[in-house]
């Protein structure tokens, strides 16, 4: 089975080592990096879709992250 995870963030270090920390846990990059400009607030927002394959059964309870 395939999870799916779409990581976002300010465009900060955090968000780097948000989407690394996923690749160290066996995380693929999908698709391209996406940026935003959040005027309201005034900052660049990222984010990145990453998949995973795992065994078993997806659950809509399941917490992502700690796959």
């Amino acid at each position: 089975m395939r999870l799916y995870r779409f990581l976002t963030a300010d465009d900060t270090s955090a968000f780097c080592h948000k989407v690394s920390e996923a690749l160290s846990k066996g995380w693929d990059l999908y698709g391209d990096p996406q940026y935003t400009f959040d005027q309201a607030n005034g900052v660049l927002r990222c984010g990145q879709a990453v998949t995973k394959d795992i065994d078993g059964d997806y659950h809509p309870d399941m917490k992502l992250g700690q796959q």
